[in-house]
């Protein structure tokens, strides 16, 4: 009985923090108050302050977590709705997704060989820019470290939904297309979460970009590792 509470009362904070960080984010609209990137920061606070380690927490928030599957999925939705749009662009769609895919895989892989990190952290960081449930996989696939390439996964997203509103409005970018495609090769399904913000064509062209680049960014993540760092 006890043990089922506690499961509860996580689903509730957990609930209840993003609630709150919305409102929050509703009201003053700054990039870096996004409310997946406050609530998750808040929930650490609360869990270093108690003392409540991961394993616990995740007796509930595994719940929540389960969620991500369906949520996805019905990213579809909008993909659907908006199909003639996405045949009629068809061509533009896959070379900005590729070009975008190129560049995330390439800057990381370069990047960090360049300041000479160590191979198993380039290679957790090389999927970074696909969504989760696919960086993981070929994370695994080629060398890296699951649980690392999370975090890099991770950073990639926030830093997306954060710096991307100001690059987008810095280059005149204006159109859906060109918001969806670069938040969604960029940062996957946190920056589709942000495209939203830009409305329903918007979010569409990110599905479709969060989409393309996981199934394209399967082969050519070990390809790149393949040619560039064997």
């Amino acid at each position: 009985m006890e043990q089922k509470v506690y499961v509860i009362l996580i689903i509730l904070v957990t609930i209840g923090t993003f609630l709150m960080m919305s409102r929050l984010y509703a009201r003053f609209q700054y990039p870096f108050l996004v409310p997946v990137l406050t609530s998750t920061i808040l929930i650490v606070v609360l869990l270093l302050v108690f003392d409540i380690s991961y394993e616990s927490y995740m007796t509930g928030g595994q719940w929540i977590d389960s969620f991500l599957g369906p949520a996805v999925v019905a990213l579809a939705y909008p993909m659907y709705k908006q199909r003639q749009v996405i045949v009629s662009y068809m061509l533009p769609i896959i070379t900005g997704v590729l070009a975008g895919l190129c560049t995330a895989l390439g800057s990381g892989l370069f990047l960090a060989r360049f300041l000479g990190i160590d191979r198993t952290i380039i290679l957790s960081m090389v999927p970074k820019s696909l969504t989760a449930p696919v960086a993981i996989p070929v994370s695994s696939g080629i060398g890296g470290i699951p649980s690392m390439t999370v975090v890099f996964t991770m950073v990639a997203g926030f830093t997306g939904i954060i710096l991307g509103p100001i690059l987008l409005k810095s280059l005149r970018i204006r159109t859906s297309l060109g918001r969806g495609l670069a938040f969604g090769s960029a940062s996957h399904a946190l920056g589709t979460s942000k495209a939203l913000e830009y409305g329903e064509e918007t979010a569409s062209m990110s599905s479709v970009s969060m989409s393309l680049s996981a199934i394209l960014g399967s082969v050519l993540g070990p390809l790149f590792v393949w040619m560039f760092y064997m």
